[in-house]
């Protein structure tokens, strides 16, 4: 049987999603784009991008990357990608499990008992102090400093 030669539309649809690709490694923070590992003429072309103004000059340099990129695997980069923008199905679940921990020890506070159970190294003085001062963010409707503060420490504690 013979091999089947892509449509034109399906090579355009592919150009197109190249460029896209290209298009979310331009929209990307300058610290997450340097922990992307990329080859070295698709990078420089992805920085001068970012420093481009013009609409339509930025335009024909992202048509620039999407064709660089028809040369390379971009599975490698879409995982990155995926990875650095929080779309990995595994970091929005460690998120939520995170933001879970955090309602239940601001709630219950017999939550900090079996956090403590499951986490040995976390310190628990530290946990108290910020769960009452977030409480006391929330009854007064002040900023929510503290509320952050026990989201970093929870995660904190996890990654240990």
């Amino acid at each position: 049987m013979q091999d089947e030669i892509p449509s034109k539309t399906k090579k355009k649809q592919e150009m197109h999603e190249l460029q896209k690709l290209g298009e979310a490694l331009v929209e990307l923070s300058a610290a997450h784009l340097a922990h992307m590992t990329l080859p070295e003429q698709l990078a420089q072309a992805v920085h001068e991008a970012r420093r481009i103004r013009s609409h339509e000059a930025k335009r024909r340099q992202v048509q620039l990357i999407g064709r660089l990129m028809r040369e390379l695997d971009p599975d490698p980069i879409r995982t990155q990608l995926a990875a650095v923008q929080g779309g990995s199905a595994q970091e929005r679940a460690r998120h939520q499990r995170l933001e879970h921990w955090r309602t239940r020890l601001m709630e219950d506070d017999g939550a900090l008992t079996e956090f403590a159970s499951e986490h040995r190294d976390a310190d628990l003085q530290n946990l108290r102090a910020l769960l009452r001062n977030a409480r006391k963010e929330q009854e007064e409707g002040r900023p929510p400093r503290a509320y952050r503060e026990l989201f970093r420490v929870i995660r904190e504690a996890a990654d240990e």
